[in-house]
Parts: structure tokens; C-alpha cells; sequence
């Protein structure tokens, strides 16, 4: 017991957005015995003030070669597990970077909103993470969803668990029959832009916290000839097996940069290796890198820690846990079995609670991080 506290004393999870956020505005004195001029800045929601997208900018000391970005919250719910990876970035990697020619950004809680009332969306319904469209992408790309709005979103409450079940089984093999598993799986998890009540909603302009960190982005990483952008997830893939998920723009294949990295598991946003998707931020930053700053190196992925699995069965559960909890906020329900199940499997599938899980995301954290910047040239020499 006490080798396993030692081995996670530095990846816990915060229990509320204030918490976390307290935690991350006091990351500022830490970063300052290193880079002096290292500044806390925020963003207050407009509609709710008391909400606010923070970051810290660390400025390189001398020459500024290398900008290491690190973002959490951008699906607010899965900011808890995010917290916990940046709490282990500061004790163990943060230490080991060269202040001299390495700049920091780091932005906590890009859905502050989200993270506050764990849910994955903005309070406009928005999945930030399928906003940051760019000029090659179209909003009427998923005509698919339509066909399959009664099942991703049904216009009535929730009734009891017991009456629930069987008919959503029911109606997703329907579903599957007509359209395939792979057509399911696009028309749900691509985005789609026409439903705004809808499950993966990206919204008809760009939101306002998917705009403060586009404008974040464009100004830091002009500053520095190599950036590396760390974005946390979790959600899908493995259950004990964190994933590195990279843009479908990475000209390098995941075998290489898993050789490279010495991570397991690396995976490409395309269908055959993850899933198909737009208006994604990590798509985003590699537009905005090859078009306005050609030649800079540059590397960005998501941390993407897998939580109920990857079985077709896993899938199911993840696919009702997110229809459903999205039909809860829209619709309601009078069943308080169906409020408490509803709000554990959401829980379950962003946040787990089992202390194997953590153990493994702890571990799973520290090799990627250890890898990708030991790889990047951003470790000092022990």
C-alpha cells in the first residue's frame, strides 16, 4: 500500500472545479522559483463571471527555443483526471526543463463551465472539441446525424431504468442494421452542427472559450522555433491503457512516433485506427502551425485514457451513458434510480473512481510524458 501512495502522491484528483482551479493558481509561485517572470492570467466567462478559463505563460529566460504547452478541461467533465496529470507535469517533469530556453503555457480548465457542472459540453450544449473548425471543414458534413436523431436525442424524459434498458437496446440494433456499426460510429462521434440539443454539437460560430485558446495558441507558438502541445482526454479506448491519439495531419505514422516516444499505444484520428472527427483542436493547431508557421517543429497529441473499454459491449454502455446524460439535462425525469445510474455511468466513463484505474492512468501518464519530451529534447540530462 504505502509503495503504490508513493508511486501516485503527485497524480491526485482535485473533487470540484474550484478546488482544481485553486490548485492551478497556486502552481504560480512554483513555476516563479524557476521563471521569474511567469504570470497567472484569466478569462471570465461573460455569463457566468465566477467561471474563468486560466493560464499560466512562463517565458523562456534567455532564448526562446522550445514552447511546451499543457491544456486540461476542454470536456469540462474530463478536467478531474486532467488536474491530476498537469499535478504530476508539475512535481516530476516541470523540474527537469531548461527555464533558459524553454517557455511554458499552461491552460486549466478550457470549459470551465463544463468542468464546474461535470458535464463533457459547454453551457450552450457545445463540444468545444468539435468547434475549432478550419477553412477545409464544412458544418454540413454529418448529414448522417439526422437519421439517427430519435436515438441520440429522444424528445421525452427518462423514465426508470427497468423501462429503459430493452427499448434503447432495442432501437440501437435498428439502428446498427441499417447503417453499420461504422455508420453509427460517424454519425454520432464525427460533430454535427444542426441539432443543438444533440449529443457532439459544434455549434454555427466559434464559441467563446474555444476563442480565447485559438488566440492563445496563435500568439505563443510564434514566439518559438519547436512547440509541443499536450492536451488531456479520456473517454475512449483501453480500459488500462492510455492512448495517444495524434491529428490526422501528423505526416509521421503511429508506429514510428510509438518507437520513437516508447509508448504502447499511439493512434491516428482516422477510422481505421480511433475515429473520424472535426472541429478538433489538436487538427486545429497543426492547420494553424503548417499554414502560418511553416518549418517550426512541432508535435501536439492528446492523452486520451481509455475508461470502460473498448469491447463492442463497452461501447454500447459509453454510447447510452452519453445519449442519456444528455437527454437528463434536455428532458428530466421523475425516476430517482434513473438520475443517480444516469449520473454514475457519466462519472464511470469520464472519471472513474477505482484505484486500479488511477494507478495505471498515473503510470501510463508519467511514460508518455517522459517519452514524448525526452524524445523532443526537452529533458535536461539527469
Amino acid at each position: 500500500m504505502q509503495n503504490t501512495q508513493s508511486k501516485m502522491e503527485n497524480f491526485v484528483f482535485p473533487s470540484s472545479y474550484q478546488e482544481a482551479r485553486a490548485r492551478f493558481r497556486g502552481y504560480l509561485d512554483l513555476i516563479q522559483t524557476r521563471w521569474p517572470a511567469a504570470r497567472l492570467h484569466s478569462h471570465a466567462l461573460t455569463d457566468t463571471p465566477d467561471l474563468s478559463i486560466d493560464w499560466l505563460i512562463a517565458p523562456a529566460l534567455e532564448q526562446p527555443q522550445k514552447l511546451l504547452v499543457f491544456s486540461i478541461g476542454e470536456h469540462g467533465i474530463e478536467g478531474y483526471v486532467g488536474a491530476a496529470v498537469l499535478g504530476l507535469f508539475m512535481a516530476e517533469i516541470m523540474p527537469r526543463l531548461d527555464p533558459q530556453t524553454t517557455g511554458l503555457l499552461i491552460i486549466h480548465s478550457i470549459n470551465p463551465w463544463g468542468m464546474a457542472h461535470r458535464r463533457r459540453v459547454n453551457a450552450q450544449n457545445i463540444d468545444l472539441n468539435r468547434s475549432l473548425l478550419t477553412p477545409d471543414q464544412s458544418r454540413s458534413i454529418n448529414e448522417s446525424y439526422a437519421r439517427f436523431s430519435g436515438l441520440f436525442a429522444p424528445d421525452r424524459p427518462l423514465n426508470s431504468p427497468q423501462s429503459e434498458k430493452l427499448p434503447f437496446l432495442v432501437k440501437l440494433a435498428g439502428a446498427v442494421l441499417r447503417e453499420g456499426v461504422p455508420g453509427l460510429r460517424e454519425a454520432s462521434l464525427m460533430g454535427q452542427y444542426t441539432h443543438p440539443r444533440g449529443i457532439y454539437y459544434g455549434g454555427t460560430s466559434l464559441p467563446e472559450e474555444t476563442g480565447v485558446v485559438a488566440a492563445l495558441f496563435e500568439a505563443n507558438y510564434a514566439i518559438y522555433d519547436q512547440v509541443v502541445h499536450l492536451d488531456m482526454h479520456t473517454g475512449y479506448g483501453p480500459r488500462y491503457q492510455m492512448s495517444l491519439v495524434n491529428s490526422c495531419r501528423e505526416t509521421r505514422s503511429s508506429s514510428e512516433l510509438s518507437r520513437r516516444f516508447n509508448y504502447p499505444l499511439v493512434v491516428n484520428t482516422t477510422a481505421e485506427e480511433f475515429y473520424q472527427l472535426q472541429g478538433d483542436m489538436i487538427d486545429y493547431v497543426y492547420w494553424l502551425v503548417q499554414t502560418h508557421y511553416p518549418g517550426k517543429r512541432f508535435y501536439a497529441t492528446s492523452f486520451e485514457f481509455g475508461t470502460m473499454g473498448d469491447s463492442l459491449l463497452a461501447i454500447i454502455r459509453a454510447l447510452r451513458a452519453t445519449i442519456w446524460e444528455n437527454q437528463l439535462h434536455w428532458q428530466g425525469t421523475s425516476s430517482v434510480d434513473m438520475t443517480d445510474l444516469v449520473q454514475s455511468e457519466y462519472q464511470a466513463l469520464f472519471f472513474p473512481q477505482e484505484t486500479d484505474w488511477a494507478i495505471k492512468a498515473c503510470s501510463d501518464a508519467r511514460q508518455a510524458l517522459q517519452g514524448i519530451l525526452r524524445a523532443e529534447g526537452y529533458l535536461l540530462p539527469p
